[in-house]
């Protein structure tokens, strides 16, 4: 069992790269896979600016194998070369895997450090995996020790405690624009309807902006304000919100953007001050928007630039939350590589006992003597296999797997290759209970997740 990842981000490209990465981000995943190659499982995490595969290879000399085939598969989405898609994504593998992942789960990562929706997109990266059959218990492991993570690092220090978040930076900025203390009284457009448009109007809600009205290009409208409040909007009844607002929205990322063209006609003299805030990657509105006048225009890069920064106190305390994390994490999972040992030791020695027993049978019959003959032995036995366990723990733990796994073969004549059964030990240690989320190696997987699963 190998983990690596594949990352692209805000940090070291220009998001409209990141956005092309992330186009068909939900499908990636199926379609690695299900393919021939060494590809165990996968999740993808794409947010507003972010573009991160974490992938499961069978061995260490199949990560690279396996990173060619992730990357012909996000080249066949995306219609990047695949020379493009390799040097977009910067490889990471060994204790650098928990390591990002842990620091980006906490918005250490983020464009504004501390944002609490990351958290939440992590969560749900793990969720569309599982719900599409690709995850593994690997994993699985992975992203729910980077929620713990997240959440440990929200209570223990102050970071994210201001409910700092894209969103809200955003906000605060429209909020200037509008020369305004609040944004009490103003009317909104919220285009999109997904977890990152959930989150706006959320935010709007709880700075007292009252007239939300929505716009879905896939119609959804209807459905997302439903259990939100707020006011759907058809094409027919878009433009004269449009006339009215004072601030739009673009969550939504569509494939047709609002440009100057389209709002110009709709601005007199008359209308209010208008600040568009442009949250999707892939850009809800045309850069031109910033042209017209009384339209001030807002992008993630905005946002970036504006947001304040965490006291260095805080920020050095939660990286060494996320460090230590990470170093227990790393060890856990070293602490697995010897499982397979641990089920060869317990399958040989319960075999030997076995036949003792059945000798002991063979001779008494089953009579109450030869029942607690068998009680003790088991227990002796259980005993013994105690102190071993152990061991193998803690040298794998320390990195040292080679010397149980030699110390079994002087011993017991037992000759295993280091980890080369670990997915199946895993499996007898949990009583042979596969993956829930399915993989490759639990038999047939679940069923696919369509659409994309891109949030902003």
């Amino acid at each position: 069992m190998v983990l690596f990842s594949l990352v692209a981000s805000h940090s070291s490209l220009d998001l409209e790269t990141v956005a092309r990465l992330s186009a068909g981000a939900a499908e990636v995943g199926a379609d690695v896979v299900a393919g021939d190659n060494d590809v165990v499982g996968m999740v993808t995490l794409a947010t507003c600016n972010r573009f991160e595969l974490y992938a499961q290879a069978r061995t260490a000399e199949d990560v690279e194998s396996a990173r060619s085939s992730i990357v012909a598969a996000v080249s066949a989405r995306t219609g990047l070369s695949e020379r493009q898609v390799s040097n977009a994504l910067a490889t990471r593998q060994g204790p650098a895997v928990p390591r990002h992942l842990f620091a980006v789960s906490t918005g250490l990562e983020s464009a504004v450090v501390g944002e609490r929706e990351i958290a939440g997109q992590v969560r749900r990266a793990l969720s569309f995996a599982q719900e599409a059959g690709v995850s593994t218990p690997a994993l699985v492991r992975l992203f729910q020790a980077a929620s713990k993570t997240a959440k440990d690092v929200g209570a223990q220090t102050a970071l994210g405690r201001r409910g700092m978040s894209i969103v809200s930076v955003a906000l605060d900025l429209a909020a200037e624009l509008q020369d305004a203390p609040s944004l009490a009284g103003r009317t909104a457009v919220l285009f999109g309807t997904g977890a990152y448009a959930g989150a706006a109007m959320a935010q709007l809600a709880q700075r007292g902006c009252t007239d939300i009205r929505v716009y879905s290009a896939s119609g959804r409208a209807e459905t997302f304000v439903a259990s939100r409040g707020g006011t759907a909007l058809g094409d027919d009844s878009l433009p004269a919100a449009l006339a009215a607002a004072h601030l739009l929205l673009g969550c939504s990322g569509m494939d047709r953007q609002v440009a100057a063209a389209d709002i110009a006609p709709l601005r007199g003299a008359g209308s209010p001050q208008l600040t568009v805030i442009d949250l999707a990657l892939t850009h809800d509105f045309a850069p031109d928007i910033a042209e017209l006048p009384g339209v001030d225009l807002l992008t993630l890069e905005t946002v970036r630039q504006a947001a304040p920064a965490e006291q260095s106190a805080t920020l050095v305390e939660a990286a060494t939350l996320v460090a230590d994390a990470a170093t227990t994490f790393e060890q856990a999972q070293n602490a697995r590589s010897l499982d397979h040992a641990i089920v060869a030791l317990r399958r040989h020695t319960m075999a030997v006992l076995d036949d003792e027993i059945a000798k002991i049978r063979q001779q008494h019959g089953c009579t109450a003597a030869t029942a607690e003959v068998e009680f003790a032995m088991r227990r002796m036995v259980k005993q013994l296999l105690h102190v071993p366990t152990v061991r193998a723990k803690e040298l794998a733990a320390s990195g040292d797997a080679e010397s149980y796994l030699a110390a079994l073969d002087a011993l017991y004549g037992l000759k295993l290759e280091p980890a080369a059964l670990g997915a199946a030990a895993e499996a007898s240690l949990r009583g042979g209970a596969g993956d829930a989320g399915g993989s490759k190696l639990g038999g047939a997987a679940g069923g696919r997740r369509s659409g994309s699963q891109r949030l902003a």
